[in-house]
């Protein structure tokens, strides 16, 4: 090997290393996944916990999960839970099917779920739980898991 595809190789693994750091998965809270088995959580950018979420920016919502039913569709809901009570995020697209799952979604088979969290310049500076729920067309919970997090401006 060359001297400069070693570095060319050398420069690749360790690009490949440090977006892997960025991606790393969240520990999160299983709130009630029935109908879903959630393999891994990925918010970006999020390096360590809680997430740091700053006013005005989207961050990115990955979730590989497996189905254990049959589904036409699937629709997500977001919430902030703070002090014992849930208070809806609007999402710009609830609909899981035009999320990065291809429906309808077949038992057995894993998904992955990709969204946005839009974080509005309104929101108050306020330590919460952020609570993503995703159900199937018999509004069964395909998946429902938390984290903690931090909005700032």
């Amino acid at each position: 090997m060359k001297r400069g595809e070693m570095l060319a190789v050398a420069l690749a693994l360790l690009l490949a290393a440090g977006s892997g750091v960025l991606a790393e998965p969240l520990k999160f809270v299983d709130c009630g996944s029935k109908d879903g088995n959630i393999v891994e959580v990925n918010v970006t950018p999020c390096p360590r916990q809680p997430c740091l979420l700053h006013k005005g920016v989207s961050y990115t919502v990955n979730v590989t999960f497996s189905s254990k039913i049959d589904s036409q569709g699937s629709k997500a809901k977001v919430y902030g839970e703070m002090l014992h009570v849930d208070i809806p995020f609007p999402l710009e697209q609830p609909d899981g099917c035009k999320s990065g799952i291809k429906c309808p979604i077949q038992k057995g088979h894993s998904y992955s779920y990709l969204n946005k969290l839009p974080v509005k310049s309104e929101y108050p500076s306020v330590k919460l739980v952020v609570m993503w729920e995703l159900y199937d067309d018999q509004d069964g919970m395909l998946f429902c898991w938390k984290i903690p997090v931090e909005i700032t401006s």
